[in-house]
């Protein structure tokens, strides 16, 4: 029986030590307090456990979870949503904030909307927290959109499991956020956006996300393992419907933030 105003938020974490804590700060500080925080570790080196047992003992909303080998986030995000209570399933990556009214601002816009999936504008930071620009999301996207590129920062996101039950990502080591809401929208169509920002997206200049040509097989499995294309339909559908509105995104982001 899932609580039915609960909010079940999924953190993966692999050597997070430098960061994990503003994240879970950021968690702490919402104004909506029906939360629990479900941290599933993927075999860390570093501190990253202690920092999080620190916080649990602070607070019984936290749980923490180890997975016994190194699987990526897709497995630790899923982990965490197997162990969810919660009616509402969001996400917040263990180097990635909330501001306070997150919670509380989206969860009233859901009901406002009736929405199953929604999002929200975010900002971005660099490894030291200097805000380097915003990212604003559409007011909504449809599935036939969504096909076509990745709108949706998953730090922003939250979906009602009551109307579906869970939805699990895809087991990719990339891209398996687009692949999850691509499994969501095949149910309900479309997904809505909150103009505001309502969180703040770290962005590592050295991380494989960051270097976009490394993507370029992940994006194409999304097309094969959740769309069902060929691999020959897949890499027509990224390189004329992918690319091109991948561009066109970018290209608005940069004169938004002139």
């Amino acid at each position: 029986m899932k609580d039915f105003d609960l909010v079940s938020i999924i953190t993966p974490s692999y050597n997070s030590s430098s960061f994990i804590a503003q994240t879970i700060e950021s968690i702490l500080s919402q104004t909506y307090v029906n939360w629990e925080l479900l941290i599933t570790d993927d075999c860390s080196t570093d501190n990253t456990r202690d920092i999080v047992e620190y916080y649990q003992r602070k607070d019984s909303r936290i749980k923490f979870f180890q997975l016994k080998q190194n699987a990526g986030a897709a497995v630790a995000r899923n982990h965490s949503i197997r162990m969810a209570r919660g009616r509402y399933i969001a996400f917040c990556d263990s180097d990635d904030r909330w501001y306070p009214e997150k919670l509380e601002k989206q969860l009233a816009f859901m009901k406002e909307k009736e929405a199953v999936l929604s999002y929200t504008s975010y900002m971005t930071c660099d490894e030291h927290n200097t805000i380097m620009g915003i990212v604003v999301c559409e007011h909504s996207i449809d599935y036939s959109s969504l096909k076509r590129d990745d709108g949706i920062g998953c730090l922003t996101v939250i979906y009602d499991a009551l109307a579906f039950g869970k939805i699990y990502l895809p087991d990719l080591r990339k891209r398996q956020d687009w692949g999850l809401w691509l499994k969501i929208m095949k149910k309900c169509k479309v997904a809505y956006g909150m103009k505001e920002p309502l969180a703040i997206y770290r962005v590592h200049r050295n991380s494989i996300s960051h270097n976009k040509f490394s993507l370029i097989n992940y994006n194409v499995a999304i097309y094969q393992q959740v769309l069902g294309y060929s691999l020959f339909k897949a890499y027509l559908a990224f390189i004329f419907s992918y690319v091109p509105s991948y561009f066109l995104k970018k290209l608005r982001l940069y004169i938004i933030n002139l």
